[in-house]
């Protein structure tokens, strides 16, 4: 199984275009120890010329243009890219499919509540069903495992809510556990987890992560009054959706109360501008790197033999 990470922070990417926080600032400069990200996008594949990916970032498209295993073959009109599976109705998670518009036969899995958002109410996103062929919407259950391109891929529901910008008429009839999930994506005995949004009203994805061979798990914020401290005002991490990493019952320390097996591989992603992990020579990177766990960058690549 081979997981390339396309881009590894949260929405806006790193610097955010909008943002003149300290991080966004060095970022700009260049200054060692602060890599540039786009928004968080992973691709994932068990065979030669087909990639699945979780979820559609705003910068899909130039995500797939910079990698050259994306591109078509010559004098044709087809990628590798077959199938996408959705985490959420998050923005960040689904306006790439608008990307993907272009003639091509795709498969979309997600929780059945996120595919009535996007097909019932969103009538940007139904341009795609006027293709040829169609896009191919696919409910994914949570209560068993579904074989996609050669992949057995369960959904895990971590709690969370659905986007602001679902109707109150509509988000009467969905349902709560399927807002946000996690994925475990399994391959002739090799797991991968995939939660980049974990809300802490669960704590089954401990149990993913820690019988997971890789698990890229939410970084988003560092503490939970984050956004405060930089904008002055604003919600919590954990009112918009995200465990931070530090703090009592953040999630380093749910990760050390319940220690993986030696072969787990833990890797942060979905980082805000605002986080100090983004700072290479920052405590806050350093607290990570000590806790055994790594931070995503673009263009990281692993490979689960």
């Amino acid at each position: 199984m081979k997981i390339k990470v396309l881009g590894s922070a949260a929405g806006g990417g790193f610097p955010q275009w909008n943002c003149g926080c300290s991080n966004c600032d060095r970022a700009r400069r260049g200054l060692s120890g602060f890599r540039p990200r786009a928004q968080a996008q992973v691709a994932v594949s068990v065979s030669p010329g087909s990639w699945i990916l979780l979820n559609a970032s705003p910068d899909l498209r130039q995500q797939l243009l910079r990698d050259p295993d994306f591109a078509p073959a010559a004098n044709t009109r087809a990628t590798p890219v077959s199938t996408i599976v959705l985490t959420s109705a998050d923005v960040d998670s689904v306006m790439g499919l608008l990307h993907l518009r272009e003639f091509q036969p795709l498969r979309v899995f997600a929780a059945a509540s996120v595919l009535r958002i996007l097909t019932e109410e969103n009538s940007l996103v139904r341009c795609l069903e006027r293709s040829s062929p169609p896009i191919s919407w696919e409910p994914l259950a949570l209560d068993r495992a579904v074989a996609i391109r050669g992949l057995e891929c369960e959904a895990i529901p971590l709690g969370g809510d659905y986007p602001d910008y679902v109707s109150a008429a509509l988000r009467k009839s969905l349902a709560p556990e399927e807002a946000v999930i996690g994925l475990e994506l399994a391959h002739e005995g090799r797991k991968f987890f995939y939660a980049p949004s974990i809300s802490g009203q669960s704590g089954d994805w401990r149990r993913y992560a820690n019988d997971a061979d890789l698990a890229l798990l939410d970084g988003t914020f560092w503490t939970d009054d984050e956004l405060i401290a930089v904008r002055g005002s604003g919600k919590t991490a954990r009112e918009i959706g995200h465990v931070p990493l530090s703090g009592t019952d953040g999630l380093l320390m749910q990760l050390a109360q319940s220690p993986a097996a030696r072969k787990s591989r833990r890797v942060l992603i979905h980082l805000n501008n605002t986080n100090p992990v983004l700072d290479e020579s920052s405590d806050a990177h350093r607290a990570v790197r000590d806790a055994g766990l790594e931070v995503a960058y673009d263009g990281m690549e692993i490979e689960l033999p």
